[in-house]
């Protein structure tokens, strides 16, 4: 089997480097606590298994040639984008008065310490909030398809199988994800005594939460 790798390695570098709705979701989660933005990177690198699963199976090209099922999709996409547009701009004010959690309500303290406690369930409660958050924001994000769809398959090569390398290239792509977002993860773990500071928090909120309306706005206009 022979695929371009180094083709689509470079691909892959500038598409991860581009900051979009997964960078959003996952540096937001990781101003949190660092343990929210690994959940947020795996649920979207999990959402990229979707994709190249659907890919392998055919479903991307089923409803890229169905325009009623693109356009759902898009629009699904778009709306969740913009409902974390909306939550987040709400938690903005609610920090405008004290510090709250991922739920809303009132921050307590750190519940990491709480181990096996309440505090510890309430941790897997939000781990598993913000993995879905990413998974969800991968999963309906129409350009990740389209990516399976329209960009992978011009780095295969007629003389293999396309699933054995729709499944090499996919995995990679996965993979390189997986290190890239673990970084940043670390980075905004570095910055997180900046960004918890009230007002930079409620200034952060506010401007993710317009880029995320902005972004959805715009994968909703996109013809």
């Amino acid at each position: 089997m022979s695929v371009d790798l180094v083709g689509f390695l470079g691909v892959v570098l500038l598409a991860y480097a581009v900051p979009g709705p997964d960078f959003l979701v996952i540096v937001r989660a990781a101003a949190r606590r660092p343990a929210l933005g690994r959940a947020a990177a795996l649920g979207a690198q999990a959402g990229l298994c979707v994709h190249m699963g659907a890919a392998v199976l055919g479903l991307s090209v089923i409803a890229a040639g169905s325009a009623l099922a693109f356009t759902l999709i898009k629009l699904a996409g778009a709306g969740y984008l913009v409902y974390l547009g909306v939550r987040a701009l709400l938690q903005a004010r609610r920090g405008a008065g004290g510090r709250t959690r991922e739920d809303g309500e009132p921050d307590a303290g750190p519940p990491e310490r709480e181990a096996g406690g309440e505090g510890a369930q309430d941790v897997a409660v939000s781990r598993r909030a913000s993995f879905a958050e990413g998974f969800l924001t991968n999963v309906l994000n129409p350009k990740a398809a389209l990516f399976f769809l329209s960009v992978l398959p011009q780095f295969l090569h007629h003389d293999g199988s396309p699933t054995e390398q729709i499944l090499l290239l996919g995995a990679l792509d996965i993979a390189i994800g997986v290190v890239y977002w673990l970084l940043l993860v670390g980075v905004a773990a570095q910055l997180r005594s900046v960004l918890n500071r009230p007002l930079v928090r409620r200034r952060w909120e506010q401007a993710t939460g317009w880029l995320f309306i902005g972004i959805g706005v715009g994968v909703a206009a996109t013809e």
